[in-house]
């Protein structure tokens, strides 16, 4: 019999390097769900009851004017596009932060929709989206006589 014995290292204190370099940097390393860039998607809640589905899209910062909605075939896509806005004349930056941020995500509706009575609502900075649902038709039996 032989017994073998796993080297098992310990990976909880492992990281004081990288830890302090994430505190004093902030998280840049992409594979760990970072970036230098820090791009991020609105948070959205799908909601279902025996009428709709409802889509609640946190956008805060957006006004209603640069939020767009586009469906083409059953694919709904919520996007925006917001510039900086320019200086006036006698103003500078010290230090800026600020950049374009735009966003664009994309939701494949369910058969049963019925997409001609999309609505939306913009408030308070979300961004509701009601999608009605077809009345499902339901075959009526039909007796067929044999000849």
């Amino acid at each position: 019999m032989t017994y073998t014995k796993d080297l098992m290292f310990p990976t909880t204190n492992l990281r004081p390097f990288t830890d302090v370099w994430d505190r004093f940097f902030g998280e840049m390393d992409p594979f760990a769900g970072g970036s230098t860039t820090r791009r991020s998607l609105p948070r959205v809640n799908i909601l279902e009851d025996e009428k709709t589905y409802k889509l609640e899209v946190q956008a805060p910062g957006y006004g209603k004017d640069e939020l767009k909605l586009n469906l083409e075939q059953d694919v709904l896509t919520i996007s925006a596009d917001k510039e900086q806005e320019s200086l006036k004349e006698n103003e500078r930056y010290t230090r800026c932060e600020f950049t374009r941020h735009s966003f664009s995500r994309s939701f494949r509706l369910p058969e049963l929709v019925d997409t001609e009575q999309i609505s939306a609502e913009h408030r308070n900075g979300v961004l509701m989206v009601s999608i009605p649902k077809k009345t499902e038709v339901k075959p009526t039996p039909k007796q067929i006589t044999i000849g």
